[in-house]
């Protein structure tokens, strides 16, 4: 089968603008190329890249073993670990997202919503008055606190802190694109300088962290007891009876930090620099709940936190 043309970059190019610059990067090879283009960033893979509505669509509703979703989010494996079920596919990702899905009914999530409104207001009563001060940090803040209330089940500060520290400490470690280029760049050299190196022993760290958890939450009778998220999991059966490994547990606890921290806070940050160029929008979101969930939407709209999905044609 003829591929879409190419653009005449080097595979480093390639690389490059995908990770440090990616949206220019794909706008300018869209500009060139048209609706349908193929990049070839490393040896061995190759990219048809698409913003044909259409082809997305098909995309999005095909076949999944036929376009499998978790092969095509790899690149998330360092961080999240084999056992996500954002990379996995076929029958597993099916076992996963069934013992994965009790957690998120309507009534749960809406248990949750006390605290995260006591999370946020704790937060928002000490933002500075009469200056400016940079956003996605406060709502970092405000995320992880209720990652670590509303997943993890802790109430006690400390425990937050102490838990919450070494996974921010690794989520920073990806968290610009200059760190992810060098992280691909230096892939599994171990070095002391390396900054692979850094990454694996922030890692090792967040793990021990995440590792004692379960072990303490699975000496507990009663923890699988509890309506937090990490409970919920303790407690779930796939169809054979079995329940989630350590390292099952693990990726899937690594995955929703990661899915409902990050991604969440970063929307909020952008929803925020959208809503002080907008004459009345404050006044307007604290009295009209469409106009709330309006600018939800518009926000990511706007300024999506991921602009691309990948699949791997098998």
């Amino acid at each position: 089968m003829a591929l879409p043309p190419r653009p005449d970059l080097s595979r480093f190019q390639m690389t490059a603008g995908f990770m440090l610059t990616p949206t220019r990067f794909l706008e300018s090879c869209h500009e060139r190329m048209g609706d349908y283009f193929t990049l070839q960033p490393q040896p061995g893979r190759t990219l048809v890249v698409t913003v044909d509505p259409e082809a997305v669509k098909t995309v999005f509703s095909g076949d999944p073993d036929v376009l499998r979703a978790g092969e095509g989010n790899i690149v998330l494996a360092p961080v999240l670990g084999s056992g996500s079920v954002l990379l996995l596919d076929g029958a597993e990702h099916l076992r996963h997202r069934r013992m994965m899905l009790p957690p998120f009914h309507g009534e749960r999530m809406r248990a949750y919503g006390d605290a995260i409104a006591e999370v946020a207001e704790e937060r928002i009563a000490r933002w500075p008055r009469g200056r400016a001060f940079p956003a996605l940090p406060e709502m970092q803040a405000i995320t992880l606190d209720v990652i670590m209330r509303a997943v993890f089940g802790l109430d006690d500060p400390a425990r937050r802190r102490a838990i919450g520290a070494p996974l921010r400490r690794l989520l920073d470690s990806v968290g610009t694109r200059g760190r992810v280029l060098l992280l691909a760049l230096t892939s599994g050299r171990t070095g002391r300088l390396s900054p692979w190196a850094r990454f694996a022993r922030v890692r090792r760290e967040a793990d021990a962290v995440l590792y004692e958890e379960i072990a303490r939450r699975r000496a507990d009778s009663g923890a699988a007891e509890g309506d937090d998220v990490f409970s919920l999991l303790l407690a779930a059966r796939d169809e054979d009876g079995e329940p989630l490994t350590d390292a099952e547990l693990r990726d899937e606890l690594m995955t929703l930090l990661t899915a409902g921290h990050e991604t969440t806070a970063t929307s909020l940050a952008w929803a925020v620099e959208r809503l002080v160029r907008q004459p009345g929008g404050l006044e307007r979101l604290a009295g009209d709940p469409a106009y709330v969930d309006a600018v939800v939407k518009e926000t990511l709209r706007l300024r999506p936190v991921i602009d691309a999905a990948e699949r791997t044609l098998t």
